[in-house]
């Protein structure tokens, strides 16, 4: 569980999108990233209340639905597999990229193709095959930033390769200050932060195939400011301490640029192979597990066809999986027509996905603290501190993003993506009313208060 949560949160974002991030914010990029860190710690910590309170798989959705209503179940379902599914276009063609760095002349979209038959493969297989490659995706990126981030203070503290004279940690602030572009220019680039820790909240979609949930989901949510302020905070603040953010660019992987400058022999091709990896695993826990289970509690529901539903005789959402895999598919060739802009709308879609799912789960939470408080629902032995103002102060943070992302051109394609995907939602609602109220609700068990809020 701690690994599919480390696997589906490191990916492009942190890998890539940091390079052009760095070159837009400078050293101030390590505070937003501490704050966005902050935020969505309040976000897990809400949910782990809720996964405490009743573990289910496609928590989201079915929470959404029980403190909600039955539209917020359905839209939140859906909302998060196509968040999921376009953040999948976006790593299987990053892979593409990341391979073309040892065979330039394979095409891109071959890699993308063949990584993600092999991860759908992987997924219908069983739940432990799934988890035995996530596993070792996710040792890979754990040793690797660890590896760098050992080797990073070992230039500044002995001083040894080619970067060893001019690494300091007053770069942080001597190359044009903090926020060498202005404080608003270093605000936008919270959207591409954001991104980076998309899929923090698999914990959630695992919670009803984990064993002792009550044990587990706490120790994985209260590892995450560690996991936080070492795979970020302490790997952006090494690479920026070593090299000068004036030396990294949009398009380029910071990390790679940061060894090739300290001169480690095929420093470059390791790194490739480990962001390789991670785009890999991004895609094979968020892209395909996770959007998985999400339609499955669409199919459960009845907010989605019946056969999303179905387990395989190996309890796999096998329907779902190739669904959303043929949809990925799509991807590949979408990525292949216009590779210059693909990712960037498609990050930015993902990110307003993310940031509704976000915001969801935050006020799915306040109705459930009302229910508790009520005697409608049972109170959580985990607790989210400080609500319900640490609900709203996240909520407002998210509103500031979504201000944001509306503000540049490039990104504002998400504000009317995800406008026009709720107005697609709201006329396929009827429908999948209709279809529900002829379909069994996969609800808490009859003793469950927390099904008389629902009703209230």
């Amino acid at each position: 569980m701690q690994m599919i949560a480390i696997g589906g949160t490191i990916g492009t974002g942190l890998f890539l999108g940091a390079g052009t991030a760095i070159s837009q914010a400078g050293p101030s990029l390590i505070i937003w990233y501490a704050a966005a860190g902050a935020v969505l710690f309040l976000v897990m910590r809400a949910l782990g209340e809720l996964l405490t309170h009743h573990p289910v798989s496609g928590s989201f959705a079915d929470y959404a639905h029980r403190f909600l209503g039955p539209f917020w179940g359905y839209a939140t379902a859906w909302t998060y597999w196509i968040m999921w599914v376009t953040t999948g276009m976006a790593e299987i063609t990053a892979a593409g990229q990341y391979v073309n760095y040892w065979y330039p002349g394979f095409d891109q979209w071959k890699t993308a193709l063949i990584s993600l038959v092999v991860l759908a493969c992987a997924n219908l297989i069983s739940v432990k095959i799934f988890g035995e490659l996530e596993f070792w995706f996710a040792i890979i990126k754990v040793t690797a930033i660890v590896g760098m981030i050992l080797i990073g203070l070992g230039v500044l503290i002995i001083g040894f390769g080619d970067a060893g004279d001019t690494a300091s940690v007053s770069h942080l602030w001597a190359d044009g200050g903090v926020a060498p572009h202005g404080v608003w220019n270093s605000l936008m680039t919270l959207q591409i932060v954001l991104f980076a820790y998309l899929g923090v909240e698999l914990v959630g979609v695992t919670a009803g195939e984990t064993k002792d949930p009550e044990k587990n989901i706490p120790r994985a949510i209260n590892s995450l400011p560690l996991r936080f302020g070492l795979f970020y905070l302490g790997a952006l603040f090494v690479i920026l301490s070593v090299v000068s953010w004036q030396e990294f660019h949009p398009g380029t992987s910071p990390f790679v640029a940061a060894f090739t400058r300290i001169g480690i022999p095929a420093a470059a091709g390791i790194v490739n192979f480990v962001v390789l990896t991670s785009a890999l695993s991004s895609c094979n826990a968020g892209g395909l597990y996770a959007t998985a289970r999400m339609l499955r509690t669409a199919g459960l529901n009845g907010h989605g066809p019946e056969a999303l539903g179905r387990l395989s005789k190996r309890g796999v959402p096998a329907t779902a999986v190739v669904v959303s895999a043929l949809v990925m598919a799509l991807g590949v060739l979408i990525n292949a027509i216009d590779p210059e802009h693909a990712f960037a709308y498609i990050t930015a879609v993902s990110t307003g996905g993310a940031i509704t799912v976000w915001s969801i789960i935050l006020v799915t939470h306040l109705k459930y603290r009302r229910a508790v408080a009520a005697g409608l629902a049972r109170k959580s032995t985990y607790r989210m501190p400080g609500a319900p103002y640490t609900n709203w102060l996240a909520l407002a943070a998210f509103a500031f993003v979504t201000v944001l992302i509306g503000w540049e051109s490039e990104t504002r394609v998400a504000l009317y993506v995800v406008a026009v995907w709720f107005a697609l939602l709201g006329a396929g609602y009827p429908l999948a009313r209709r279809r529900a109220a002829r379909t069994p609700l996969a609800a808490a068990p009859a003793d469950d208060p927390a099904t008389s809020a629902t009703r209230g």
